[in-house]
């Protein structure tokens, strides 16, 4: 079966108070984004997903690191929802499809290899993680607890038959799309978990960007 990778890189960096967006700023020697685009690199298409304004910095930035992992670029729409619908209408052929959040540099191949293996008709697969704190719920004025064992953080990438999550994109946007799995849910679909990882994390904050810097000298 073909598989492909959707990379959604669509961020200007506003949280992270950087004139750079925080897909290009560079991560121990090279940009973030070519950091994510060589996790997936054993796949047999990339398709990367950038504002049309920043195709020729990319371009030049390659040029410059010398990165030669194969991709397609894709223009991006206004907002997560319309760039991701942009990939997939730009995928000529595939089987399989993972989407995946430009900003995560950490995403681990074993990772995407059981994300591969566990999706099946009807069923989308998401890596999430338990949540640590202590979590409550608002009540009209009150703040009542909750079980956190029972609340999950959801990581990408999140892999889909390729058919089943476009013809899910075939719907007008609305703002409860979170994320790739909740329009697949809209059509019906149905959602399976598997363990994701805490060093996945999404490049969002100054601090996370901090923490990114220590974790890439652990993997290099």
């Amino acid at each position: 079966m073909e598989k492909s990778a959707l990379i959604v890189a669509g961020g200007i960096g506003k949280r992270l108070d950087s004139h750079t967006p925080k897909q290009f700023l560079i991560l121990g020697n090279k940009p973030v984004l070519m950091h994510t685009l060589s996790k997936f690199s054993h796949l047999d298409k990339i398709y990367l997903v950038l504002p049309k304004k920043y195709f020729e910095k990319w371009r030049a930035l390659c040029e410059k690191y010398n990165f030669e992992v194969k991709h397609v670029l894709v223009e991006g729409g206004e907002n997560r929802f319309s760039s991701v619908k942009n990939g997939l209408n730009a995928i000529n052929s595939t089987d399989i499809v993972l989407i995946h959040d430009g900003a995560r540099p950490f995403v681990k191949k074993e990772l995407i290899k059981t994300l591969i293996n566990k999706v099946s008709s009807g069923f989308g697969i998401i890596p999430t993680i338990n949540a640590t704190n202590s979590i409550r719920i608002k009540e009209g004025d009150n703040l009542k607890v909750i079980n956190r064992d029972s609340i999950f953080k959801v990581q990408t990438p999140q892999c889909f038959l390729y058919n089943e999550i476009l013809n899910s994109y075939k719907i007008d946007y609305d703002e409860i799309f979170t994320d790739d799995a909740s329009v697949f849910e809209s059509k019906e679909g149905k959602i399976k978990n598997i363990t994701g990882n805490y060093n996945n994390i999404k490049i969002t904050t100054p601090l996370d960007l901090e923490l990114a810097q220590l974790l890439i000298k652990q993997v290099t």
